[in-house]
């Protein structure tokens, strides 16, 4: 059965320059249906907690030489890792309740 939820996301407003403020952030907030398709392989996660942690803060500069893969874009949602629960899952590997470990993109 198809659930409407609260979505929120942030998004890297632009590169940043010192300490992040939250000026350098946007949140935006929508609804979302949670509804796996028919005979679909994915796994629907809930984050229950998501990290914020230091090694974040490089992710949000300019790259200078070499490009970091991970390296966030302006006007992107910030990744990151978190715990979630399985809500629906059509993979034999995950069953509904499951918790876990994992990198999510910055949406609860």
């Amino acid at each position: 059965m198809a659930q409407q939820v609260r979505n929120k996301q942030v998004i890297l407003r632009d590169y940043v320059s010192g300490f992040p403020k939250e000026s350098d952030m946007i949140i935006i907030d929508s609804t979302i249906t949670l509804k796996l398709p028919e005979s679909s392989n994915d796994v629907l996660l809930k984050n229950l907690y998501l990290a914020c942690d230091p090694y974040m803060r490089n992710l949000m500069n300019k790259t200078q030489g070499i490009p970091n893969p991970l390296s966030y874009t302006p006007q992107s949602v910030i990744a990151g890792f978190g715990v979630s629960k399985v809500l629906e899952s059509g993979h034999r590997d995950y069953k509904e309740g499951d918790f876990g470990f994992l990198p999510f993109c910055c949406t609860f």
